[in-house]
């Protein structure tokens, strides 16, 4: 079985030196610290090194997505290996170079969904994925077909691991040919190495080669165990005589993932004695709790337009995203779960669930659709007792008191508190210009808002 395994290996080896030395186009090899992204940069370093150092000319960039709400432990372990990789490449003049590529920090998790109100993911309206994970990946590449004019997107995916995986390859597949032009990306084309490996091949070969920077395979294998619980950790992989399950259905992903019922990679890491991680669980299933709250939600969509669903008697204003009020909820309990996270001994090192730069981009966000009492510090500082180094760009536009008289006022005539706000806040956004081109066309839209108009259409 082993013997077959080389020979295939070998063969795959001699393929990739030669896609490698058949152009210039530089590759850019996706690592999530799965264990198939893990295989296919082990089996290109090591085709690497069996290139004469002379033509080996041409980049190969590394690039991990950081989508800053992957699981800790994973974080931790993609770090080190990124950083093995690079050291080792240096040390043996490879043309490799890691990177990690991060959502802009108006894209983040948390400022979508505390910030802007995003609802939690769900399977159906699942948002995260391109905002944190394609996206920054897809800029980079771009970044490089536009610097090289075409690149090589070297990817892990395997015939057979799942029918979405499958499909991927398909699409992307060209009958006869070892590079598949990409189907959204121009210029980019998509090299498989390790699509005809089973998951047993990628243990086997990870756990009976050496890694070549130095790390250490059995750490991998350890990680898949405790986050599903169904493999046993391998000692002796070259005894076949003991039935070894292929530990391939765990997937680590972000700990804050709401798109699946149970997570069961982080209650598999609670369960192997990784305690600390049960305040995010927590967290985490709370989230997926007030979801549907209709307490902490608008009832209204994000431009202002207003759904039904349900028919007859049951016919109900659909949820829109998250309104102020439980925005506030929601980072004032994140900011109590890692606080508390924090003081807990049993956690290995100081973990930042929510960034400051997010912060301060929450805080904006906020100023921005009215929460003129400038919330944000005062619920930082009622968690922490400290208050940070907050920029203060101007003044209020208006005192709680009489932020107060306006409320009334509003109440008095029968007029949306929330309304005249933004109104305000438009207007206070231009004033000053001499040219104040698009403040109608933004008081317009304001105005004709489908939910402020709602309540007339359904009594007509």
């Amino acid at each position: 079985m082993l013997h077959k395994l080389n020979n295939f290996v070998k063969e795959i080896t001699e393929q990739i030196k030669y896609v490698y030395l058949y152009d210039m186009r530089p590759w850019v090899i996706g690592y999530s610290g799965g264990k198939d992204s893990t295989a296919v940069i082990q089996i290109i370093f090591n085709a690497l090194c069996e290139i004469d150092p002379e033509k080996r000319n041409k980049p190969v960039y590394i690039i991990s997505s950081d989508t800053m709400v992957e699981t800790p432990l994973i974080i931790s372990y993609i770090e080190n290996t990124l950083r093995s990789i690079q050291e080792k490449a240096s040390e043996l003049s490879l043309p490799i170079s890691c990177h990690k590529v991060s959502p802009e920090i108006n894209k983040t998790f948390w400022v979508s969904l505390i910030g802007k109100g995003y609802p939690p993911p769900r399977q159906k309206f699942r948002w995260c994925t391109d905002k944190l994970k394609i996206a920054p990946a897809n800029k980079f590449i771009l970044d490089k077909v536009s610097k090289f004019g075409e690149v090589i997107m070297v990817l892990g995916v395997r015939k057979g691991e799942s029918q979405a995986r499958d499909q991927v390859l398909r699409s992307h597949e060209i009958e006869g040919k070892i590079l598949q032009r990409h189907t959204t990306l121009t210029n980019a084309f998509v090299y498989a190495p390790i699509q005809n490996f089973s998951t047993d091949d990628v243990w086997d070969y990870l756990l009976t080669t050496p890694s070549p920077w130095g790390g250490n395979n059995n750490k991998l294998l350890e990680l898949y165990q405790n986050s599903s619980g169904e493999c046993p950790l391998v000692t002796d992989q070259l005894d076949k005589s003991v039935n070894t399950p292929s530990c391939g259905n765990s997937r680590f992903g972000c700990w804050i993932c709401t798109v699946v019922k149970e997570d069961k990679a982080l209650i598999g890491f609670i369960e192997n004695g990784e305690e600390w991680l049960e305040y995010l669980l927590i967290f985490r299933n709370w989230l997926i709790e007030i979801r549907e709250n209709e307490q902490y939600r608008d009832n209204k969509r994000k431009d202002g337009s207003v759904y039904y669903l349900g028919e007859g008697e049951d016919k109900r204003k659909g949820l829109g995203p998250f309104n102020l009020h439980g925005r506030k909820a929601i980072l004032k309990e994140l900011l109590l779960c890692q606080k508390t996270l924090n003081e807990d001994n049993r956690t290995p090192h100081r973990l930042e669930l929510i960034t400051r730069e997010e912060l301060k981009e929450v805080r904006k966000v906020w100023l921005q659709e009215g929460d003129w009492e400038d919330s944000l510090p005062d619920i930082y500082k009622e968690v922490y007792g400290i208050e940070l180094n907050w920029e203060v760009n101007e003044r209020p536009l208006f005192s709680e008191n009489e932020l107060e008289i306006l409320g009334n006022l509003c109440s008095e005539e029968g007029v949306s508190v929330e309304i005249i706000k933004k109104l305000i806040t438009v207007e206070s956004e231009y004033y000053g210009y001499k040219y104040r081109n698009g403040i109608l066309k933004n008081i317009n839209s304001i105005l004709n808002q489908g939910w402020i108009h709602s309540e007339k259409i359904e009594v007509l």
